[in-house]
């Protein structure tokens, strides 16, 4: 048995087929399927039932591929020791990013992290929080950024920053008067959120849901992107609530629609998270150091209110 062929094994799992998982390996199809085959005969066990289409694991194959999961992870990790133990910080890191957060954040740290770790070859996603836990748990990523808390047992979350929800009020609003605002004040029926899938349209949900016992179907318009709900907001079709980062690329004129809200003001907590066999940490260590370092200067609030990202 070899690390390799289980390897083989988990890509066959995820693809469930020989041909899909080999591309994905750079083998063969008939290298990767004689390595499963052998590995078969060794334990004297199938592992696929090759008579499905799609290929299904055999109630053997599952148990097999949970502990063959367990294995792969230990042996990276054991490059990871030898990476700690020489000072190295480099080498391929793939991180995922929730899209409420990716063009702002992102611009902001990239270029000085790339100068202070050249040796690191960053694959950034753009993703849901949904596809984030997903690929985390898959080990087909090795951090993410998202809003949290998520409540999940197999993800670890170190805490970046609170970012501020800031009221969108463009005039002839109603609250468009007001220079604070309360969070007593919104009403979900004039409010222009951002479509499903979002984590950041979840929070917005609940902040409204904390004070108003009100239904999703009052909805009136939802939109794909941030800057979309702007727009839609200077048309008069309602108010929309931003991240605080996303305000501070606004035009002048814009920016006299903003409303802050009374303290505490709501907001997300913003984290790099990772899954908890914690593979490659002195590379997450070190993007935490260097966004924490960044984005202190950006964000002076200190009395919000955590607003869950998590849909209820």
């Amino acid at each position: 048995m070899t690390i390799t062929q289980l390897y083989y094994v988990l890509a066959v799992a995820e693809n469930q087929n020989f041909t899909k998982a080999a591309e994905k390996c750079f083998v063969t199809q008939p290298t990767l399927s004689m390595q499963i085959q052998k590995l078969e005969d060794e334990l004297d066990v199938l592992i696929f039932d090759r008579s499905k289409k799609p290929i299904e694991l055999t109630d053997v194959g599952r148990k097999l591929v949970t502990q063959a999961k367990n294995i792969v992870n230990e042996s990276n990790r054991i490059q990871d020791i030898v990476d700690q133990q020489k000072g190295f910080i480099g080498g391929e890191f793939k991180l995922g990013i929730i899209p409420t957060i990716m063009p702002t954040l992102l611009p902001m740290f990239l270029k000085a992290f790339i100068k202070k770790y050249p040796k690191i070859k960053l694959k950034i996603e753009e993703l849901t929080t949904e596809e984030i836990i997903s690929r985390l748990n898959e080990g087909h990523l090795d951090a993410a950024i998202a809003a949290t808390p998520l409540e999940s047992e197999n993800i670890i979350e170190r805490v970046l920053f609170f970012e501020p929800f800031v009221g969108y009020i463009p005039e002839h609003h109603r609250l468009h008067s007001k220079q604070k605002i309360s969070v007593s004040d919104l009403d979900i029926d004039d409010m222009l959120l951002l479509e499903d899938g979002h984590c950041f349209r979840d929070g917005v949900i609940n902040l409204c849901k904390a004070f108003k016992n009100q239904a999703d179907s009052h909805f009136q318009l939802e939109s794909g992107s941030i800057e979309t709900l702007v727009k839609l907001s200077n048309e008069g079709m309602g108010m929309t609530l931003l991240p605080y980062l996303h305000t501070l690329d606004l035009n002048e004129k814009a920016k006299e629609n903003l409303h802050y809200f009374n303290e505490p003001s709501p907001a997300r907590e913003v984290s790099l998270i990772y899954h908890k066999s914690e593979l490659k940490m002195q590379i997450i260590e070190a993007m935490q150091s260097v966004i924490s370092g960044i984005i202190r200067g950006a964000i002076a609030f200190q009395n919000v209110e955590i607003v869950s990202p998590l849909p209820k």
